[in-house]
């Protein structure tokens, strides 16, 4: 029997409701045109059919897919779940499909357009993460840390966690300008949330000082004779400079 493609799956945007949805497909015999989330609306002539989003229906996908597929591919579809990339949702459901048919050779076919989409945009994902992990610049504000960060990937829920291990202590929040969420740390407790808008408060007098310290510690180091304006643009892109304290006016 024919799988039915002339229809579209609406989804809550969260990685168990993609999940939910690769279920659908498998179990209703259904390949879906497009899938897009509540947030990110699309136009479609095909009727569209919401998918609720179920924990056990999910999981058994995520065991499937170390299972039957490889751990390889399990964590490559966890990263392209976060990249920015267009339609990366029926990407990721296509890569599936061949996985579950090829077995864990799929993540080595890189000349095949799918799996070469899923495993760029991982990389790019697994980059980004790793760059904040590495150079976060927070702020103290009346003893808690503030942080702001502008990705191009949604990276802020798998960055995040590195820093409650790292401070474990401490309350802080760290406010993705780009996405409009903000994960906060509290007495031990995590949460994720949508936050519209985030500007942080003047820095006081404190605060203003270990700026200057760390600015006057980084020109220090320098040696004038290799400063290198392009290669450090290519080592530290611009469009990270305006939340880190070394560049700060």
């Amino acid at each position: 029997m024919p799988y039915r493609t002339d229809l579209a799956y609406l989804y809550d945007g969260s990685f168990e409701g993609l999940l939910c949805c690769v279920y659908e497909s498998y179990y209703q015999k259904e390949l879906p045109s497009m899938i897009f989330s509540y947030e990110e609306p699309q136009e479609t002539l095909f009727p569209v059919k919401e998918i609720a989003t179920d924990s056990a229906a999910a999981k058994k996908v995520e065991d499937s897919i170390g299972r039957s597929i490889s751990k390889e591919a399990l964590r490559l579809v966890r990263l392209c779940y976060f990249s920015h990339m267009e339609s990366r949702e029926i990407t990721i459901l296509h890569f599936l499909r061949m996985g579950y048919k090829i077995g864990s050779s799929v993540t080595n076919m890189l000349a095949h357009d799918v799996v070469r989409a899923i495993t760029k945009n991982a990389q790019n994902v697994a980059s980004e993460s790793h760059f904040y992990r590495e150079s976060l610049r927070f702020s103290e504000y009346n003893g808690a840390l503030v942080a702001i960060i502008e990705p191009k990937n949604f990276v802020l829920p798998i960055t995040s966690p590195h820093f409650c291990d790292r401070f474990p202590s401490e309350q802080f929040l760290i406010y993705d300008k780009t996405h409009k969420a903000a994960f906060v740390y509290q007495n031990g407790e995590r949460s994720l949330i949508h936050l519209e808008h985030f500007a942080p408060p003047e820095a006081d007098a404190t605060e203003k000082q270990y700026r200057a310290l760390w600015k006057r510690f980084y020109d220090t180091i320098a040696i004038e004779g290799r400063i290198n304006p392009k290669l450090r643009m290519g080592n530290m892109p611009k469009r990270y400079w305006a939340h880190m304290t070394e560049f700060m006016e």
